[in-house]
């Protein structure tokens, strides 16, 4: 038999946990922030607001620019 079954809490229990927003809210800011930043690099790096010298990240990001529908030549 599983040992998940014999765990506190889960014993014949089929209800989910419920998390409270204010638990959520600090993780959801920070994929947002991390998911804005992977958009800049793909979208906007090497352009007229480009962060960085160089030709570097525009070819890292090359296909994922295409993929996305940014153009880029």
């Amino acid at each position: 038999m599983s040992d998940i079954a014999t765990l506190p809490g889960l014993a014949g229990s089929s209800e989910l946990p419920v998390v409270p927003v204010r638990e959520i809210l600090p993780w959801a800011a920070f994929a947002a922030l991390v998911g804005l930043a992977a958009v800049w690099f793909v979208g906007a790096e090497q352009g007229a607001a480009a962060i960085f010298d160089g030709t570097t990240v525009h070819e890292f990001v090359h296909d994922a620019r295409h993929l996305l529908g940014f153009p880029c030549h």
